[in-house]
């Protein structure tokens, strides 16, 4: 019987909520004590496995239908991770540390054990990592010194420069998503939420081709920058972004004032202008899309997940809510035979 199911992170308790999704909602299934405030975690569908990052160190746990999560076993990690990404083969788990500037990429076997890393490299304040779905590309993105550094990745685990992109100065790029024609690159920043394009040509290099808008006018926004308090200053907050299924929308949220902004993405890839910002879970810094094309938030000041349907035109409606924990601050959703 196949199940779909979401999972969100509860940093500001340390579990690991899981939920069933059906037509009409979601349900709490488990809650899983974790070893330590879980940042990020990234999960393999096809081997029903989640890498979460606790504390300084990546556990690897067995997910059932269920919901129940058993833990399989843990590599320490030289500081705490804040995003993970894994090869669509499920051969190597890439990852990054905001406070630790470091990227590091750990060959997985078939149990979901991690080696000792196998590649590293240094940018300041490194946010997010993600790889072309034929595992040959890895894009790092660090926050610090405003780049997206392009690696050919290869199937021992190594990296080899190819390319550093420069994103605006001050803009501090956090979040990043290819398309599903890997042809175009999405990267939100956090000073200025802003989504920024990037072509990506053949060889892997990224060119750029524009940016949008995302944060919501007419509330007094300012511009952020590194070591600011948002919240107390009132300013941009930007967090995550994700494209829907089709193709055809983008969604990115900000959290100062709560909000998930919808983009329509044209055929070749360009953005419009905002058609419209729904209001959410309080501070929302992640969110997902379900395997269905619903969209699931969380918010680290809320103790509850909200779930979206998009309709044609990629505008959210609120469907449902659920009861998730303490900070949540991180969702991802998989199918289950």
């Amino acid at each position: 019987m196949t199940v779909e199911l979401a999972l969100v992170a509860n940093a500001g308790e340390n579990t690991l909520a899981t939920f069933q999704l059906t037509p009409f909602g979601l349900q709490r299934l488990t809650v899983t004590a974790l070893p330590g405030r879980c940042t990020t975690f990234a999960v393999d569908a096809n081997r029903s496995l989640v890498f979460a990052a606790c504390g300084n160190s990546i556990v690897t746990y067995a997910l059932a239908a269920t919901g129940e999560l058993t833990a399989l076993s843990t590599r320490e990690t030289p500081s705490g991770s804040n995003y993970l990404a894994l090869t669509t083969d499920g051969t190597r788990l890439l990852g990054v540390s905001y406070g630790g500037n470091w990227g590091l990429v750990w060959p997985v076997d078939t149990k979901g054990t991690l080696s000792a890393p196998s590649a590293e490299v240094s940018f300041p304040k490194l946010h997010s990592v993600a790889v072309s779905n034929d595992g040959r590309t890895a894009y790092f993105v660090s926050l610090g010194a405003d780049l997206i550094a392009s690696y050919t990745l290869g199937r021992d685990g190594s990296l080899t420069p190819l390319q550093e992109t420069q994103a605006p100065a001050g803009s501090g790029p956090r979040h990043l998503a290819l398309d599903a024609s890997e042809a175009n690159l999405y990267v939100l920043t956090e000073f200025t939420a802003d989504v920024l394009h990037y072509r990506r040509l053949p060889d892997g290099t990224l060119a750029f081709a524009g940016k949008t808008a995302a944060a919501i006018p007419g509330r007094g926004l300012g511009v952020s920058r590194l070591g600011a308090d948002p919240r107390a200053d009132h300013l941009i907050w930007g967090a995550d972004l994700h494209l829907a299924p089709n193709g055809r929308s983008l969604w990115a949220t900000e959290r100062t004032e709560a909000t998930i902004a919808t983009l329509p993405v044209a055929p070749d890839g360009s953005l419009g202008q905002v058609t419209t910002y729904e209001e959410t879970e309080a501070q929302p810094r992640g969110f997902c899309v379900t395997n269905d094309g619903r969209v699931l938030v969380c918010g680290e000041l809320s103790t509850e997940v909200s779930l979206y349907v998009p309709d044609a035109d990629g505008l959210l409606v609120f469907q449902a809510r659920a009861e998730t924990g303490k900070g949540a601050n991180w969702a991802r959703s998989l199918v289950l035979d």
